[in-house]
């Protein structure tokens, strides 16, 4: 069955969702007070189109932290649906997380909305699931049984807050402590390769420069 292609307008408005969206994240990761206006200059498109889309601020935080929460369910699923190795369920859970990017939301945005009831919901289902990866991880007496999901809750925090040079940089360094993280979590001890090169000198440095 084929999807009939949306109408000239439609397709627009599509288009521009996405637009803002995208924005959006990165207004708000990078400034949480941010005014919604700024949204749309870092979108390009005009406020009324906006507010037709998302009436207020709220709406669009609900609307971000409700995507995150579907990623964060979908990532959960599909691993605990295609893995069979239990280390590789949770190793792969751990780094689809990091790429998922949800955690830079929590970080920013935790108290500076309302959370909707399908957002309360989500949050329960994205708890359960984090929590059975855990369980089926340490109950297979791969990862150590004194973590919780709440250190893994905040060692996703930690992660989230690694940012240095541009999306591509940024990524290679989170999946380097990630596997020095991983390394630590494992049960029986394992030392794998450090994925990517390490941080430099100069790239620290640069980020005092005006």
């Amino acid at each position: 069955m084929t999807t009939a292609p949306m109408s000239g307008r439609k397709a627009q408005a599509a288009r521009n969702d996405e637009l803002i969206l995208q924005a959006a994240r990165e207004v708000f990761t990078a400034d949480p007070g941010a005014p919604i206006a700024a949204v749309a200059d870092r979108a390009g498109v005009g406020i009324s189109a906006l507010y037709r889309r998302y009436p207020s601020k709220e709406a669009l935080l609900q609307k971000l932290c409700g995507d995150g929460l579907k990623l964060y369910i979908e990532v959960c699923e599909r691993v605990m649906r295609e893995s069979r190795d239990p280390w590789e369920e949770f190793a792969g859970y751990m780094r689809g997380i990091v790429d998922a990017d949800t955690n830079s939301l929590t970080i920013k945005l935790a108290g500076t909305f309302q959370p909707t009831e399908e957002l309360f919901r989500d949050a329960v289902r994205a708890s359960e699931l984090a929590t059975e990866v855990h369980r089926r991880a340490v109950e297979a007496g791969v990862l150590r049984p004194d973590v919780t999901t709440a250190d893994i809750a905040l060692l996703f925090e930690q992660l989230a807050s690694v940012r240095l040079g541009g999306q591509e940089r940024t990524s290679q360094l989170r999946h380097r402590f990630l596997a020095l993280a991983l390394d630590a979590l494992r049960l029986p001890p394992a030392h794998r390769p450090l994925p990517g090169p390490a941080p430099e000198d100069g790239e620290l440095s640069s980020r005092w420069n005006p």
